[in-house]
C-alpha cells in the first residue's frame, strides 16, 4: 500500500471531527502531551485508541493503553493477551493489572480501583519522562454513557450537579486530569469507527448481565427513547453540557451570598430562611459541600430545607460519611461524627 493510501486509511470524519474538537479546546489534549488511555477493549475504547493513535503524528503525543482485568468472566486473562498483542503489532506501549475479586466486587468499587490504578500508572510515567510527565487518563465514555448516567442519576433524585455528570475533562487528583475525547460521540459511532476501520472487539460478557443497573438503561430504556426520538442520547447528553453551565453559575451565587449568612462555625438560620424555597435549597447543598460532606440527595436537602423552614422546631439529621446536621432557632451546624 503507498503512503498516500495508509493516509487515507487512518483519516476519516471521525478524525477531523475529533481533530477540530480538539482545536477548539487546545489544553484538553495539548501537543507532546503523554497520554495514558483506559482502554477495556470494547469498541469505544477501541474506537478511541484508533483515532487518538493516528492523530499522535499531528500532536506529537506520546500514548500508552492501560487496560484492567476485573476477573469478571472466564475470558478476561485471554482478552487481555489478546489486546496486548495487537498494540504490540502497532507499536503501542501496553501495561495491565489484574485486580484481586474483593476490589471489583461491584460497580462503584470497580470504577474507584480503575481510577486508582490509573493515577499510580500516570506518576509512574510521569517519574519515568519529567520532560512530558503524564497528566492526561483518556476514557473512552461516550454521549451515550454520559445520558445512561443522567438518567440513572435522575431516578436517583439527583440536584443540578449529579445532571451535569461524565464532564469532558476534570481533575481526578492535582496536576492529573481525567479526559474523555469521544464525549461527543454516540455508541452507535463508535461502533461505525470499529466497523470501518476492522477493529478487533473484545466483549465483556457482564456488559449482558442485567443486574447491573447501567446495563438495564442500556438496554431497556435508551433505546425505546431512540425509538421514539432518533438520537436521544446525543441530545439528552447535550443537555448535561447546559445543566453544568446552569450548576456553574448557581454554585457561584451561592457562595457569594452564603458569605452573609456565615457565622463562625455555622450557617445562621435567621437570615436563611428568609429566602425562597429554592434559593434556600441551594444555598443549603452548596454550603455542605463547603464542610465537606461530599453525597446527599435531593431529596434530603428538599427534607432539611422543610424542617429549617419557620417555626419548625430544632432538630437534626444523618448524612452519607458520618455527618450530622443539626439545627436550634438561631444556627445551622454540620459536623463529622466520629466512631470511637
Amino acid at each position: 500500500m503507498s503512503q498516500s493510501a495508509q493516509n487515507q486509511k487512518s483519516w476519516s470524519q471521525w478524525h477531523a471531527r475529533l481533530h477540530k474538537r480538539l482545536k477548539k479546546n487546545e489544553s484538553l489534549l495539548p501537543n507532546k502531551s503523554t497520554l495514558l488511555l483506559a482502554v477495556s477493549g470494547g469498541q469505544d475504547s477501541m474506537a478511541l485508541l484508533k483515532l487518538i493513535f493516528d492523530l499522535r503524528r499531528l500532536y506529537e503525543w506520546h500514548i500508552e493503553v492501560w487496560h484492567g482485568d476485573h476477573l469478571w468472566h472466564n475470558s478476561s486473562h485471554r482478552f487481555a493477551e489478546e489486546l496486548r498483542n495487537w498494540c504490540h503489532s502497532k507499536k503501542i506501549n501496553f501495561y495491565s493489572i489484574q485486580a484481586k475479586k474483593e476490589e471489583v466486587n461491584n460497580e462503584n468499587k470497580a470504577r474507584d480501583w480503575r481510577y486508582k490504578q490509573l493515577v499510580i500508572r500516570a506518576k509512574l510515567l510521569s517519574s519515568n519522562n519529567q520532560i512530558y510527565p503524564c497528566t492526561k487518563i483518556l476514557t473512552g465514555h461516550t454521549a451515550t454513557d454520559r445520558a445512561e448516567t443522567i438518567i440513572m442519576n435522575l431516578a436517583r433524585g439527583s440536584d443540578l450537579i449529579g445532571l451535569s455528570t461524565l464532564k469532558e475533562n476534570r481533575e481526578i487528583e492535582k496536576n492529573i486530569d481525567l479526559v474523555r475525547p469521544l464525549i461527543g460521540f454516540s455508541r452507535n459511532e463508535t461502533r461505525q469507527i470499529c466497523d470501518e476501520f476492522n477493529l478487533p472487539i473484545w466483549i465483556d460478557p457482564s456488559n449482558a448481565d442485567l443486574n447491573l443497573t447501567r446495563n438495564k438503561i442500556r438496554e431497556n430504556i435508551l433505546p425505546v427513547l431512540d425509538s421514539i426520538y432518533k438520537g436521544a442520547d446525543l441530545r439528552i447528553a447535550a443537555l448535561a453540557n447546559r445543566f453544568d453551565n446552569y450548576s456553574k453559575d448557581e454554585i457561584i451565587f451561592a457562595t457569594i451570598t452564603l458569605e452573609s449568612c456565615k457565622e463562625k462555625e455555622s450557617l445562621s438560620r435567621n437570615k436563611i430562611i428568609n429566602f425562597p424555597n429554592s434559593v434556600r435549597k441551594t444555598l443549603l447543598a452548596t454550603w455542605l459541600k463547603q464542610s465537606g460532606v461530599n453525597k446527599f440527595t435531593a431529596l434530603q436537602i428538599e427534607e432539611l430545607n422543610y424542617k429549617i423552614s419557620i417555626n419548625k422546631p430544632p432538630g437534626s439529621c444523618n448524612l452519607h460519611g458520618g455527618f450530622i446536621v443539626s439545627w436550634n432557632k438561631k444556627s445551622i451546624k454540620v459536623e463529622l461524627h466520629q466512631k470511637n
